[in-house]
């Protein structure tokens, strides 16, 4: 290998917790730019694991101590760390991770946003969103209608039906932001590529930016938590120790940009064995009283797959509301 083809490793954290019905994501900002995950290179002499560094890079970032994580995926596109697409410099590989905890105090260099922040098209809790029908279908027409050829139109209009069709797939977070991407919807895209934007400039309602393909490493790690939500009860990593039900299923619908069924939900909490009632009620600042309930830890070694299976309010997902 030549020294101009130095590969690196970068290591990248997406922590997410729910505040008030809100998610949100750490987030650090160097120098005035982007936002950004908290990110640090791998360093072998001094780093034993990838998490062990990150572990260390996201405590000197953020001051925050890291609880439950996971590795999303290895992301490795050339140019990915240089604006423009160049190809000066080392090959970044960035190792994603996935760590879920509950929201902890802000630094001078971080602060906690919804991730709804850069991804609003997935956030259908009160309607389907405005957006989609005004701005990115239309636009994502446009793109089809741009094909090369046939063949590439077809296979451009399949992935809109698949992302933005009319059976929504609330896992689909990253599939759909690459389509906006490689449609040029998105800030990245032209600072990316070097290319200036066609016609009118991405607009700023289709999310903020990111450093680097750090937006990319967010969509991962959202639709992995809401695959995860199904299958493995991760959504207590995120509540307090005791909690309402309401609370537990606010939580879970701020996850999967989703309205539940209050009855069905309930219902499967108690099927599946989920929690357990403590013999105390909440003092809410305005309301009744609700028995405080917690987490059954029981649960993971009485079942294979202890989640919480999404029952969507579907009339809250009709077009137009």
């Amino acid at each position: 290998m030549s020294g101009k083809d130095r590969v690196s490793i970068g290591l990248s954290a997406a922590i997410l917790a729910v505040e008030v019905e809100q998610p949100v994501v750490l987030v650090v900002s160097h120098d005035g730019a982007e936002d950004a995950l908290p990110f640090g290179p791998f360093d072998p002499a001094y780093h034993r694991t990838l998490e062990s560094g990150l572990r260390k890079w996201v405590g000197e970032q953020t001051r925050f101590d890291l609880g439950y994580t996971e590795q999303l995926y290895t992301f490795g596109d050339k140019g990915r760390h240089m604006p423009g697409g160049g190809n000066k410099g080392d090959r970044v590989v960035s190792v994603g991770y996935l760590a879920l905890t509950r929201k902890g105090p802000e630094t001078a260099e971080t602060r906690w946003r919804s991730w709804y922040h850069y991804f609003p098209w997935e956030d259908w809790r009160d309607a389907r969103p405005a957006m989609i029908d005004g701005v990115i279908l239309p636009s994502l027409r446009k793109f089809v209608k741009d094909a090369p050829d046939a063949e590439a139109a077809e296979l451009r209009r399949e992935r809109v039906n698949l992302c933005f069709g009319e059976s929504w797939d609330e896992e689909k977070v990253l599939e759909r932001y690459e389509l906006l991407y490689e449609a040029g919807l998105v800030q990245e895209y032209f600072r990316d590529t070097g290319k200036p934007p066609r016609g009118a400039a991405p607009s700023q309602s289709l999310g903020t930016a990111m450093l680097f393909d750090h937006r990319r490493i967010l969509a991962t790690a959202i639709a992995r938590l809401r695959g995860k939500l199904k299958y493995r009860p991760v959504v207590f990593e995120l509540m307090a120790p005791t909690f309402t039900l309401l609370e537990l299923q606010r939580a879970v619908e701020a996850l999967a940009g989703l309205r539940l069924h209050k009855q069905n939900f309930r219902r499967l909490v108690a099927e599946q064995g989920l929690v357990e009632g403590t013999g105390k009620l909440s003092a809410p600042a305005r309301g009744r009283p609700a028995e405080l309930f917690r987490f059954r830890r029981e649960v993971l070694r009485e079942r294979l797959a202890p989640g919480v299976r999404l029952t969507p309010r579907r009339a809250r997902q009709e077009r137009g509301g």
